[in-house]
This record gives structure tokens, C-alpha cells and sequence, in this order.
């Protein structure tokens, strides 16, 4: 894959870390960017939040100078409030602004938030036209085949979008309608590819350095957005490099390395965020990282009892190192 300008910031490796609320926090950013993301998403922050001086949404706009380029994500649905937050938080040291019109998750669409903008592509070209109005930085918006199977409209949305100034979209190929049920519908983002002028990313079902190679085949994007299938598999995007730019794929980590990345994704977790909170959002990060080891349910249950980072790191040397 060749490098991608995204208005003026250059991705060498168009190959991105997808934003997911709970998940793609600065630990895990870092550790996906070690191993090979080009570039990264922060978790989406409310518009509101931000003009609200919210105290829980300063922890989710932390960037480390080691994770950039790096992508932070603003949801809303009102053009002038997200404008202004844009305009509050631009000298912070990310390089992208993106916009969330594909969360799918009830609260945030019943606030006419998320992918319940693919229902009103005109209040989505204002909402980005405000925001390439009052920032330099340049601004990507993140889309959804549609709201449901009646109404697919990825391709319309998108030349809105470009028409209202979006450096880049990245296209995840179910409707919300969906959520992250079935499979991913490629030939849409082929569709939108193919409708504009600016990059555009691929989004879903890629999982595997051959599925990464077949959604570029098969649709021509200009980058690749890796969002679930990175879960507990940071070395995702280094399998996937590889096999892009050597045809070779890469052996899966051994236990071993498991063990040593969750160690040390969990290391990071409890400094940035203290004992308590850092050992409990690593349970699930540690169900990911195992799942289909043998005796990772007894692991699951085992993670969610202790509390200590020295009793979860001898339970996880005990499962995976012996």
C-alpha cells in the first residue's frame, strides 16, 4: 500500500487502528502503533463534553508524542456546537479530526448522534462544513453502509461529505440497522471508492493479513481501518504489513508473547490508570488476547476474581506459560 496524504499529514502506512469506545485507549494506541498501525483513532468524545469541561473526557484526549499520527474523534449532531469544540481542543498535539457518524449504540442514537446521521446527510455536510470552517486541521469523517437494508446510502453521504470539505472517509460496511452482525458488504465501499476523490479507508470483517489483502483487491481503498479484529491482537497490523509488502505471513504470536504482550499492555493500563481501574478493564482485554486457548473460560472466570496485578500476572503465567 503507498502512503496517503490526508490533507496535508502524511500516512506512510494507510493501515489504521479503528476508534472503539472502552478499547482504543492511549495503552492500547501505543501498543498497536509499536506493532505496525500507520495510524490511530482515539475513543469518540462528545462535542458537548468538551464545551462542558467534562472531567472524564480530558483522560480521553491524552495523546503520547509516540502514538502520532494520531486521530481524535468528536461525535454530536449540532454544527455549531461541534465546530466550537473542534476549535477548543485543535492545539492539542493529534494530527486529524474525525467525525463519528457510524456508532450504532442506542444512546447515542437516540440523540440523533453517531450512525443516525446516515439518516440526514444534509445535517451531516453542515455539521462538517462548520468544522473545516473554524479548524486547519484536517478533518475525515468515519461512515456506515447505511441505517438499514431500505436505506443505503453510503455513496451519497459521502460525496456530501467531500463536497463539504472531508480530507478522507472511512467506510464500515454494515448499516446500523446491522450493528456488527453478518458480514461486511465490501462492494459498497468499492461503490464509494470509485464516487469520490479523497481517500478512503475500508472497514470490516478484516481479521486476517489475506482478508486485509482481499478488501484492497477487491474495493481499491486507499487504507485499511482494522477496529475489532485488533482486539487482543496488536500484531494484527504487523502480519498484515508484511504480507502486503512481502507476500508472507507472519506465524501468529506463540503463548509466550501473549503472555508478555498482556503483561505489558497490562503494566501500561494500571500506571495510566490506576490499579483499580486498570486491573478490571484488562479482564476484557485478557478474554480477548486468549480466546481459543485451551482453558481460556477457566481463565475468564479466574481474571474477573482477582484483584491484584501480581495475582493476575501468576494466573495468566500459570494458563499460558506452563
Amino acid at each position: 500500500m503507498k502512503p496517503v496524504m490526508i490533507g496535508n499529514v502524511k500516512i506512510d502506512v494507510p493501515l489504521a487502528l479503528g476508534p472503539m469506545a472502552g478499547v482504543t485507549d492511549l495503552p492500547f494506541r501505543l501498543l498497536c502503533r509499536e506493532q505496525g498501525a500507520g495510524l490511530v483513532y482515539t475513543e469518540m468524545v462528545s462535542a458537548k463534553a468538551i464545551l462542558y469541561k467534562n472531567r472524564n473526557t480530558e483522560a480521553l484526549m491524552q495523546i503520547d508524542p509516540g502514538e502520532r499520527p494520531v486521530s481524535l474523534q468528536l461525535f454530536g449532531s449540532e454544527p455549531e456546537i461541534v465546530a466550537e469544540a473542534a476549535a477548543q481542543i485543535e492545539e492539542r498535539p493529534f494530527d486529524i479530526f474525525d467525525f463519528n457518524m457510524g456508532c450504532p449504540v442506542p444512546k447515542v442514537v437516540n440523540n440523533h448522534e453517531g450512525s443516525a446521521l446516515m439518516k440526514d446527510p444534509k445535517l451531516a455536510g453542515e455539521i462538517i462544513a462548520a468544522v473545516v470552517k473554524r479548524v486547519h486541521k484536517p478533518v475525515t469523517v468515519k461512515i456506515r453502509k447505511g441505517w438499514d437494508c431500505q436505506s443505503v446510502n453510503a455513496v451519497e453521504v459521502a460525496k456530501v461529505l467531500e463536497d463539504a470539505g472531508a480530507a478522507a472517509i472511512a467506510v464500515h460496511g454494515r448499516t446500523r440497522s446491522q450493528y456488527y452482525a453478518g458480514e461486511a458488504d465490501w462492494d459498497v465501499i468499492r461503490q464509494v471508492k470509485e464516487a469520490v476523490s479523497i481517500p478512503v479507508f475500508g472497514n470490516g470483517d478484516v481479521d486476517s493479513p489475506e482478508k486485509a489483502a482481499a478488501l484492497v483487491e477487491q474495493t481499491g481503498v486507499d487504507g485499511i481501518m482494522i477496529a475489532r479484529g485488533a482486539r487482543g491482537n496488536p500484531w494484527l497490523f504487523g502480519r498484515v504489513r508484511r504480507y502486503l509488502e512481502e507476500g508472507v505471513i507472519p506465524e501468529k504470536p506463540s503463548p509466550k508473547e501473549v503472555y508478555e504482550m498482556i503483561m505489558r499492555h497490562m503494566k501500561m493500563l494500571t500506571e495510566y490508570k490506576g490499579d483499580y481501574t486498570g486491573l478490571r478493564e484488562m479482564r476484557k482485554h485478557v478474554a480477548w488476547y486468549t480466546t481459543g486457548f485451551p482453558n481460556s473460560a477457566m481463565l475468564r472466570k479466574k481474571i474477573n476474581e482477582t484483584e491484584t496485578f501480581e495475582a493476575a500476572q501468576e494466573l495468566l503465567y500459570e494458563v499460558l506459560m506452563k
